[in-house]
C-alpha cells in the first residue's frame, strides 16, 4: 500500500458537467475560471460526507484531484439503473444525469458496521467510486451463500440477502472479523484494501512461537509483544 497519495486527472467535454463532492482534494485546474462553481450541499449531502461544499465543473476543462494514501479511484458508467447499493461515502464524483435513491440497512446490521445508508445510482452518465486495493466482482447463487469481510463489501445487489455471520470451526469463527453472509442474484464487488496486519508482522520477522502464545495465553495479545 502506497505511503503516500495518488492523483487522477478528469477531463470533461464541452457540454459535460461533473459534481465533486471533495473540492479541497482538486490541486490543479485548467479551463474558463467560470467552469468551477462551489456550492453548499444539501443537509442529507452534509451529514452523509461529513462535507458542506460540493464543486460543480463545466467543461471543456480539465483538473488533477489528489486521493487519500492507500486508496484508488474506479470510473464506473451508469446506463438506465443499476441494481448495486454502495455506500455514499466512497462517492468521490458524479456526472449531471445521474440519480440517487437511498436505502436504510436494518438496525441491527447498522450497529455492527455503523453504516447506516445506502445509495443506488441511475440515469445516464458516471460515477467515480474511491476503492482501497485491487477490486473483485464475485457472483452471487440463490442458495449457495457467498461469505465477505463486511470491511472489503464495496456494493452488492439490492435483492441480494445478507446477514452478519461467521463461518468455519470454533476456531475460525473466533479469529475473524464479521462476514456477510449473501445469497441472490447478480454480482457483487470486493475492494481488497483492508488488512489485519498479520501477514506483515509475519514478514517482518514476528517469530511463530510468539503468536502462538498470543492465540493459546488468555490476554495474550495485550501482554505479549
Amino acid at each position: 500500500m502506497p505511503s503516500s497519495g495518488q492523483a487522477v486527472t478528469i477531463v470533461l467535454d464541452e457540454a459535460e458537467k461533473l459534481h465533486m463532492l471533495h473540492p479541497g482534494q482538486v490541486i490543479a485546474y485548467t479551463g474558463p475560471s467560470g467552469g468551477r462553481s462551489d456550492r453548499f450541499m444539501d443537509v442529507k449531502g452534509m451529514y452523509r460526507k461529513r462535507n458542506l461544499i460540493r464543486a460543480d465543473f463545466t467543461g471543456s476543462c480539465r483538473f488533477i484531484a489528489s486521493l487519500p494514501p492507500g486508496f484508488n479511484l474506479m470510473p464506473i458508467p451508469i446506463s438506465g439503473g443499476s441494481d448495486l447499493l454502495y455506500d455514499f461515502r466512497h462517492l468521490f464524483y458524479y456526472t449531471d444525469g445521474i440519480k440517487m435513491q437511498t436505502r436504510l440497512l436494518q438496525f441491527k446490521n447498522m450497529l455492527i458496521t455503523r453504516d447506516a445508508i445506502k445509495v443506488k445510482f441511475s440515469g445516464e452518465g458516471e460515477i467515480g467510486i474511491l476503492t482501497k486495493g485491487a477490486v473483485v466482482e464475485m457472483k452471487l447463487h440463490p442458495t449457495e451463500p457467498l461469505y465477505v469481510d463486511a470491511r472489503s463489501l464495496l456494493a452488492y445487489p439490492e435483492n441480494a440477502q445478507l446477514k452478519l455471520s461467521v463461518y468455519g470451526n470454533h476456531l475460525a469463527s473466533q479469529h475473524m472479523h464479521y462476514q456477510w453472509q449473501m445469497t441472490g442474484n447478480g454480482s457483487v464487488l470486493i475492494q481488497s484494501g483492508h488488512d489485519s496486519g498479520e501477514l506483515e508482522k509475519h514478514l517482518q520477522g514476528d517469530g511463530l512461537f510468539k503468536r502462538v502464545l498470543r492465540e493459546v495465553i488468555p490476554f495474550g495479545g495485550i501482554f505479549i509483544k
